[in-house]
């Protein structure tokens, strides 16, 4: 028998057919339930089981390994829009970390302190973020104004309601970043992995799509955004 603890928000609607013993967390807006998965025959279920096309081991090693993948999935240390920010740094040198980066963060968003970057002013700085990793960072209410951000790892920001007008994202990874309410108008995107990033209420006006690498759920949900021009809708196939 396997046993994993799982992490849900208040939206989840829990698996049925899984035993689970639950207990609140300090947090006010989750709980934790200890999922435990079973392959055993018991009671009047044996009957209905041996109905089905697939053995009731191979069911329930199918059934754990498919909770064991969705809990890597929510676990993962993204901010979602529904959580608290941690309070702003106090660090007197936390905008110049941004020329630093998060240097073991890289894709997986891990960092040893948060990168503190909220409302910072890096407009038109053409040196000191290129190529930089920028992983997990806080950049509310920042702004990058014309800045050259090509080459730049930002997996799992938190760039809500920041400033990102005519920056230079080329040949960058844009993995799980949350743009929402941020303004974009201008933004070049070229040979840019874009993919898991959300852009709810941005603006995309003038944004340049080109040779943009973008997965197909993803470019459904950025073509719902009708401040993409035409010629953007056409580069990115939007129907």
């Amino acid at each position: 028998m396997a046993s994993l603890p799982v992490h849900f928000s208040r939206n989840h609607v829990s698996t049925p057919n899984f035993s689970s013993r639950i207990r609140r967390s300090t947090e006010p807006r989750s709980f934790v339930a200890l999922v435990h998965c079973s392959a055993r025959e018991n009671g009047e279920d044996v009957q209905e089981i041996k109905k089905t096309l697939f053995p009731v081991k191979e069911l329930g090693c199918f059934a754990c390994a498919a909770l064991s993948a969705f809990t890597l999935t929510v676990a993962s240390p993204v901010i979602a829009a529904n959580q608290r920010l941690p309070p702003l740094s106090t660090d007197p040198t936390r905008c110049e970390q941004a020329f630093v980066g998060n240097t073991i963060g890289q894709a997986n968003g891990v960092y040893d302190k948060p990168l503190d970057l909220r409302f910072c002013d890096y407009t038109n700085d053409q040196s000191n973020l290129k190529g930089k990793t920028l992983s997990a960072a806080l950049m509310s209410g920042a702004k990058f104004d014309g800045a050259d951000m090509s080459e730049v790892v930002m997996s799992k920001a938190y760039a809500v309601g920041a400033s990102f007008k005519g920056v230079n994202f080329s040949n960058a990874v844009i993995d799980r970043v949350n743009f929402g309410k941020s303004d974009l108008k201008g933004a070049v995107f070229k040979n840019t992995v874009l993919s898991g990033s959300t852009f709810e209420e941005s603006n995309l006006e003038d944004v340049v799509f080109e040779d943009t690498i973008i997965g197909y759920i993803d470019l459904q949900k950025i073509c719902r955004n009708e401040t993409i021009n035409e010629e953007g809708r056409l580069v990115l196939g939007c129907r």
